[in-house]
């Protein structure tokens, strides 16, 4: 077994503008003793790392108003599975994913409170419990998982945890039938009382990751490369150049490989400021930093959660691509009707077929990112996607009809070894939270012996 010391970090620096965080390179690495004691002493304490050593990440991504359940749900199920239309997408990555079926979420389910399954599916979704029915800011969620864990592993990493959403941000006001529009817009809470709000713009979050010093530091530094026209790594170059030296042949390509990345996703950021109002849908608002386009701000915003775990600057991360409840119109793939307008669709054929092409855009999306995970080498010589637990689904199954039960889940990763992908899974009505718990333990995470309304941990994944 080869041990990695990955909890010291290093950055390329250049002129108090710019600090590019790293991904760990073998060659500079210690293997042996000292490693290998740093890693059991990691273990010891609960530090999420694989058998390998390198860092385990997990991320959780939902999507909204459930899905067309005959584009859904696979044939056949183990190994002998095949992918329904919405799936196909996920073909190349198949042997790296999991579908799971016959999760539940029963506390979304209608209760005395009466309506409001939008807001109870994204409320519940990562906390398992039934959330408050209260309008503007009096409201009481749970704690929610990828908080759990980023509570017990976040100081290995410069953040403990990241949250993104290409959707607006609210925290209080009224949006579903009584319930308070924090449910619906925000997927991670801190406390039952206290989301945490997702960042939708991502230059603020590109300069989070890269921009150097306080966040005023990160703002003047912003002002001065684009006053001068220059590119964060214009700053680093000297040091790049130094750091190529140490390198070996694997990792000049790897170091090479991920300051293109980076600069990629920095120049698709500086496109859509420049074309800020050129929406195609004037009825949907486009905020200075945020694409015009819904595909490019997600496409930019998956780039960024791979960039933060490639750096190891978070192992714990969650993206909202829209509020549950969404009424966005997809005009780029010719659908002008609202998504929440759609898929009422009373089984009328032409509303559910805008519906699919819907849940499928979505999966293409998701699919790229995974695709993206497998092609990148972590530190062990696995694939990022190996070395990770990627949770994507919704918190109603069939939006017609507002159903919680059988939720659309997908659990892509090998968890670092722990987890036997490639298969379709289903089991019988467990709740989503024994899900999980099993994440949970994996993660590292000591102490929790029940989280929303589990009933054990789930086996067989």
């Amino acid at each position: 077994m080869n041990h990695f010391n990955v909890s010291r970090r290093r950055f390329l620096r250049g002129m108090g503008a710019a600090a590019v965080a790293l991904p760990a390179f073998e060659s500079l690495l210690r293997p042996g003793a000292a490693a290998a004691a740093e890693t059991a002493s990691q273990a010891a304490a609960g530090v999420a790392t694989t058998a390998t050593g390198a860092p385990l990440r997990t991320a959780f991504v939902y999507f909204p108003n459930g899905a067309i359940q005959a584009n859904w749900w696979p044939t056949g199920d183990g190994k002998d599975f095949k992918f329904a239309r919405t799936m196909e997408p996920l073909e190349r990555v198949k042997n790296s994913l999991q579908v799971l079926g016959g999760l539940d979420h029963r506390n979304a389910t209608p209760g005395p409170d009466g309506a409001g399954d939008h807001a109870r599916a994204s409320g519940t979704f990562l906390t398992g419990v039934r959330v408050k029915k209260t309008s503007g800011s009096d409201i009481h969620c749970g704690v929610s998982i990828d908080q759990i864990a980023a509570k017990q592993v976040g100081h290995l990493t410069r953040f403990p945890s990241l949250e993104l959403t290409c959707d607006s941000v609210r925290r209080s006001g009224n949006c579903d039938s009584g319930y308070s529009c924090a449910y619906q817009y925000n997927l991670s809470w801190q406390s039952p009382t206290t989301p945490v709000a997702p960042e939708p713009n991502p230059r603020l979050v590109f300069e989070r990751l890269f921009g150097a010093g306080s966040q005023g530091q990160r703002r003047e530094s912003l002002k001065l490369r684009q006053a001068q026209q220059r590119s964060i790594l214009d700053f680093v170059r000297d040091d790049a150049h130094r750091l190529d030296d140490e390198l070996g042949n694997r990792d000049r390509q790897k170091l090479d490989e991920y300051l293109t990345s980076v600069r990629e996703i920095e120049k698709r950021i500086e496109d859509a400021e420049r074309f800020v109002g050129q929406t195609p849908d004037p009825a949907m608002p486009t905020p200075d930093g945020i694409p015009p386009s819904f595909k490019e701000h997600i496409q930019i915003m998956f780039g960024m959660m791979l960039l933060a775990f490639q750096t190891d600057s978070t192992r714990v991360a969650t993206f909202l691509l829209a509020n549950e409840g969404s009424n966005r119109a997809f005009p780029e793939i010719g659908i002008p009707q609202g998504h929440h307008f759609l898929s009422h669709h009373r089984s009328q054929q032409d509303m559910m077929d805008k519906v699919a092409a819907i849940d499928l855009f979505y999966m293409q999306q998701f699919a790229g990112f995974l695709e993206k995970l497998e092609a990148t080498k972590d530190v062990d010589g696995n694939s990022m996607l190996h070395n990770s637990m990627i949770v994507y689904g919704s918190g109603n199954s069939d939006g017609n009809r507002h159903t919680h039960v059988n939720l659309p889940v997908i659990l892509a990763g090998g968890g670092g070894g722990t987890l036997t992908p490639g298969r379709y899974v289903k089991f019988d009505g467990k709740p989503m939270s024994n899900l999980f718990l099993s994440m949970a333990d994996r993660l590292g995470v000591k102490g929790l012996s029940r989280f929303g309304d589990s009933t054990d941990r789930i086996t067989g994944i």
